[in-house]
């Protein structure tokens, strides 16, 4: 794919030295990436960046679907002689706070980290806010449901090119099931478990229920 000038997404899994490097200088691309404990270093420079003294630079606050939620952005440009940060080409950090009100239960907070290639001159707070917000969106759609729904994270497959192949299957059926309508992927696949016979049309197979139910 050609990504040269365009910003490229990571959750923590792929916040990894080589595969930005090799983003920016080979590919032309810029990275924004989400920073988490899996990389220590980074994630004790950034967070231990002095954000209460940052003001904040964008929030937003939505409700539907039963629930409130805010989100604010800080950003920190990162100098040089603060020693550099761990990654390459990492010239801003972001922190993000989010709070979230759903309907009869407790308040839930959220604070994440990130890092970018993109210079302040760049970008924008509502830019930046758009792309980590964006990626949520993806891992709500799609990992999560392959986490949550498919138990893709407590799977036991892990030889050779199979845990490919049953992730390429997991998307598969989530691609399907979106195509054919289904608002709601953890009531479609029970539903489809139990009577396997209603996933013959997404193979382009009629099937009509028996009306006795047998």
């Amino acid at each position: 794919m050609d990504l040269a000038g365009r910003v490229v997404t990571f959750d923590a899994l792929h916040t990894v030295k080589d595969h930005l490097k090799r983003l920016v200088q080979d590919r032309g691309a810029h990275y924004a990436a989400v920073v988490k404990t899996n990389q220590p270093t980074l994630f004790a420079q950034v967070s231990g960046l002095p954000w209460k003294n940052v003001p904040i630079a964008h929030s937003v606050s939505e409700t539907g679907h039963g629930r409130r939620e805010s989100r604010s952005l800080k950003v920190m440009g990162i100098a040089d002689s603060l020693g550099g940060i761990a990654f390459p080409h990492a010239r801003l950090a972001l922190r993000v706070h989010r709070r979230r009100q759903q309907t009869g239960k407790k308040q839930t907070r959220e604070t994440v980290y990130a890092v970018t290639s993109l210079d302040a001159h760049r970008t924008t707070p509502a830019e930046l806010a758009a792309l980590i917000r964006g990626h949520w969106a993806i891992e709500n759609s799609s990992h999560h449901i392959r986490d949550v729904t498919f138990g893709e994270d407590a799977s036991t497959i892990h030889a050779g090119s199979a845990p490919r192949a049953m992730a390429a299957l997991r998307n598969l059926a989530i691609g399907v099931l979106k195509v054919a309508g289904a608002n709601n992927i953890a009531k479609a696949t029970p539903a489809i478990r139990d009577l396997p016979e209603r996933a013959l049309p997404f193979c382009g197979i009629s099937y009509e229920p028996d009306p006795s139910g047998t």
